[in-house]
């Protein structure tokens, strides 16, 4: 059952509308929030309350939010020459970046056995399982490693059993040169 339609009119009890005022702006902020994750929707609200203080939600960047909406409405002051774009581009790009240097990070202190503190079951498997995929490939390229380093060995000595050969051949006639030629 619903409540059917509320007249909308100022709440004339400042307590009442304090309260009012804060179960909105919370039910409007988490609104904010799931359209961000939900639509993938970039997402910027700015609330200032009766008494001015200032509440506000940005799913990106809230200077580059209001960049992009003063440049979208043609107010002046907005990014509309190419060098406040580049650097607000750049900015962001930065700060990209930077997020993912430390989700990198994080990543390989896990792969190092680091910061395990804060995983969860599930994560702990995937990363062991990361980890019997990255021993088997350590393993392949060691046996790898080893068998062409067994290859040249067996080549090696093949050509050193050659060579003897071929010295003690060389001794040999050497030695019977000596014996038929023999000299005081």
């Amino acid at each position: 059952m619903g409540r059917g339609k509320v007249e909308l009119k100022r709440i004339e009890n400042p307590t009442s509308r304090q309260v009012t005022f804060s179960k909105r702006r919370n039910g409007l902020l988490k609104k904010a929030f799931e359209l961000s994750i939900l639509c993938d929707a970039e997402v910027a609200l700015i609330i200032f309350s009766p008494s001015g203080k200032l509440y506000q939600y940005a799913s990106h960047d809230m200077d580059r939010s209001i960049v992009r909406y003063r440049s979208e409405m043609g107010l002046p002051g907005s990014a509309d020459n190419e060098r406040t774009r580049t650097i607000e581009f750049w900015k962001t790009e930065i700060e990209e970046l930077k997020r993912s240097t430390e989700n990198l990070e994080g990543n390989l202190r896990n792969l190092a056995g680091e910061d395990l503190s804060m995983l969860g079951m599930k994560e702990l498997k995937q990363l062991e399982r990361q980890l019997k995929i990255g021993v088997e490939r350590v393993r392949c390229k060691k046996r790898r490693i080893i068998s062409e380093h067994i290859n040249y060995l067996k080549i090696r000595r093949r050509a050193l059993q050659e060579e003897n050969t071929r010295l003690q051949k060389k001794v040999k006639l050497l030695e019977q040169q000596d014996d038929t030629n023999p000299t005081l």
